[in-house]
């Protein structure tokens, strides 16, 4: 491996045990520096290393608290900026606001560029991210952004279970895209569900356009927030005559009433990447395990500060 003396990894405060795997994959400490608020509830952050002419790069999911993880980061960049770091690199593993990528109806904003427009603002030179809702916010950022597939990761674990006999459903029509993907890189069969949005928090999954019957089902998303869709769709195929089920998610953001669903769903087994730290209560459901992103992230990072290719990462994963 080539030199990385020259970087400085530092985690702001909403996922500092994945800021610590990615340093001990990159073989550094991480960054010091100090965040707490101001007792009206400005946030400070304090560098406690020089950085002038390093490469620095700052992780920070924007999950919740959405806004306080966001406002910490653009505060964190803005530090870095007029610390005279060489080069500033947001790593966003969740990026908070992706769903708001269009005017759906009128009188709407479109949050993603506002928020993509805030970290170029706060003098970020690039992004790093995985896993975003809506690829085209890819478009939305005025400089460099490296966006990240968990798929490896997940697909690695899932490998190693030996499935005989699956099928790979797609929850709704508009994720038969990754479902596809999926289903080429694990073998099996594809089939998609028919859904109906009846609320923001609540979907039902109406019908199935292929053959579960005595299969084991796998089901892949980019994001599990309050896994109505999910859980409508395992108790469709289960109703079919699947053998299993069993759930794969880059992004565990388990907004209520989700844990209580998938407590309740005829679901075996739900995987998702470290991307959002779990809270205690989803930690206590047993039918959930985590598998990081670190690797992926941290050979990222070498590579940016290296100037090599990054979508070479995945032939190696």
């Amino acid at each position: 491996m080539e030199s990385v003396d020259n970087i400085i990894v530092f985690s702001g405060s909403s996922n500092p045990d994945l800021t610590q795997k990615i340093c001990d994959y990159v073989g550094i400490p991480v960054g010091k520096t100090k965040v707490e608020p101001f007792p009206d509830g400005e946030t400070l952050v304090k560098l406690e290393q020089d950085v002038r002419g390093r490469d620095c790069f700052v992780v920070q999911s924007t999950c919740p608290p959405v806004n306080n993880n966001l406002v910490e980061l653009l505060i964190f960049l803005d530090c870095l900026h007029r610390a005279s770091a060489l080069r500033i690199t947001a790593v966003l593993p969740y990026f908070g606001y992706a769903r708001q990528d269009r005017k759906s109806e009128g009188r709407t904003p479109i949050s993603a560029k506002l928020v993509a427009n805030l970290i170029t603002t706060a003098r970020a030179d690039r992004v790093l991210t995985v896993d975003l809702h809506a690829e085209q916010v890819q478009g939305f950022f005025d400089i460099p952004l490296d966006h990240l597939k968990a798929e490896p990761v997940l697909v690695k674990y899932f490998r190693k279970l030996e499935l005989q006999d699956k099928v790979l459903v797609s929850p709704d029509v508009g994720n038969v895209k990754t479902a596809k993907i999926y289903a080429q890189d694990l073998g099996g069969e594809l089939a998609v569900i028919d859904k109906r949005r009846i609320s923001g928090s609540q979907a039902e999954a109406v019908r199935i356009i292929g053959d579960v019957k005595d299969k084991h089902v796998l089901m892949f998303d980019d994001m599990i927030t309050t896994a109505g869709t999910i859980c409508s769709a395992a108790r469709l195929v289960k109703d079919k005559g699947a053998k299993s089920v069993r759930v794969g998610a880059t992004h565990g953001i388990f907004a209520p009433p989700a844990l209580e669903r998938l407590s309740e769903a005829p679901i075996d087994e739900i995987v998702v990447a470290d991307t959002i730290p779990l809270s205690r209560e989803a930690g206590q459901l047993q039918k959930l395990k985590v598998v990081s992103v670190a690797s992926l992230l941290g050979e990222a990072i070498i590579r940016i500060h290296q100037n090599r290719s990054i979508s070479a990462i995945f032939e190696s994963f």
